[in-house]
């Protein structure tokens, strides 16, 4: 899978942790309020965000596995918030070795800004391996697609366009799912009999917001690599949006969908 710096991830935590949908992340705090311990394994995780942003919902015992393919991210997990929860951090192939992740008594998986990375075919066996071992799977901050810009400029959907071209290749998992991944593990899931509870996850950022221009670099840099868009017009569109943010004129609104999937019948 294609890499994601710890400056990256460290600066995207804060914002992730105010998108979180609370009404999803409370569905799934309830689900194990009456565990005297859970058990959760967080794939793909990073530098362990979902731990500290989840930690404080959960029963008071918990134990933690951290799976994520990167050693340079795994040594940065920072260790558990307090006595009562125990973690354990292994790296592991996701792409191959999925099922080593979920055996072993769990009673939850997470996983957070995953899903749109991987391509239908891997998310069709994370839906069946997750179904046949009937466990829960919370998912947040899975990119859906919806970008808005304040105010408008005419070239905004054109390098969202171009965006959502660079977002399907393949980032080690096969071609991307992008926007649609969380409509299709959602719409997967439903299909094995499971319930789902979901709620939208967006940034909204404001020109005081730092994560904007990184984003605005973003776009403009996905849009130059997959091509269709003239570099005169990437340049021209990224230099006038960076203007607006210099007159703290700029909004920006990236969706994301957070989901909860369970059993029917399991709370």
């Amino acid at each position: 899978m294609s890499g994601f710096s710890i400056e990256w991830l460290t600066r995207r935590e804060p914002y992730d942790r105010r998108a979180r949908n609370t009404a999803v992340l409370a569905a799934v705090a309830r689900s194990v309020a009456t565990y005297p311990s859970a058990r959760v394994v967080d794939i793909a995780c990073g530098t362990g965000a979902t731990l500290r942003a989840m930690s404080g919902v959960l029963p008071q015992r918990q134990s933690w596995l951290l799976v994520d393919n990167d050693l340079s991210l795994l040594a940065r997990a920072q260790p558990a918030p307090n006595a009562d929860v125990t973690v354990r951090t292994t790296p592991l192939d996701l792409v191959h070795d999925l099922e080593t992740a979920l055996d072993g008594p769990v009673d939850l998986v997470t996983a957070s800004a995953f899903l749109d990375l991987v391509s239908a075919e891997w998310i069709e066996r994370l839906v069946t391996e997750i179904a046949v071992r009937k466990l829960r799977f919370y998912a947040a901050l899975t990119y859906d697609g919806r970008v808005g810009f304040e105010p408008a400029d005419p070239s905004d959907a054109a390098i969202v366009a171009a965006f959502h071209r660079h977002q399907r290749t393949d980032k080690g998992f096969g071609p991307a799912l992008g926007p649609a991944a969380a409509a299709t593990a959602i719409g997967l899931f439903e299909r094995v009999g499971y319930t789902v509870e979901q709620g939208a996850s967006d940034w909204i950022l404001g020109p005081a917001d730092d994560l904007q221009m990184e984003k605005v670099a973003g776009f403009a840099a996905a849009a130059a690599e997959i091509g269709g868009v003239a570099i005169s017009a990437i340049d021209g569109w990224a230099a006038r949006r960076k203007s607006l943010l210099a007159a703290n004129s700029s909004h920006l609104r990236v969706g994301h969908i957070d989901f909860f999937a369970y059993p029917t019948g399991r709370r």
